[in-house]
């Protein structure tokens, strides 16, 4: 796989991974004990700390993508392993 193609994949297992951290770790006002904000929702955090959510989004982000790569190098798991409808063989029929 060529670094341009790896570094792609990274990306896009980096932006998915927002969406996994990003719900963890969070603590409304209500939470924190602070008053809250007129025309704030109820669950809306008390701080957003995007330096800690980019670190934790990294963390994750390689550890996927390490074992993706590691999947890629050793062929662990393969299509015809998640093939449920048997789509493959119908093909050579």
């Amino acid at each position: 796989m060529r670094w341009t193609s790896a570094l792609a994949i990274y990306v896009l297992f980096w932006a998915f991974s927002v969406f996994l951290v990003l719900p963890f770790g969070v603590r409304t006002s209500d939470e924190a004990g602070a008053p809250h904000v007129p025309g704030q929702a109820e669950s809306a955090p008390h701080e957003f700390r995007v330096g800690r959510i980019a670190l934790r989004v990294t963390i994750v982000a390689t550890i996927l993508f390490v074992l993706f790569q590691l999947n890629y190098r050793y062929g662990w798991i393969v299509p015809a392993d998640v093939d449920f409808f048997d789509r493959m063989n119908m093909e050579t029929r």
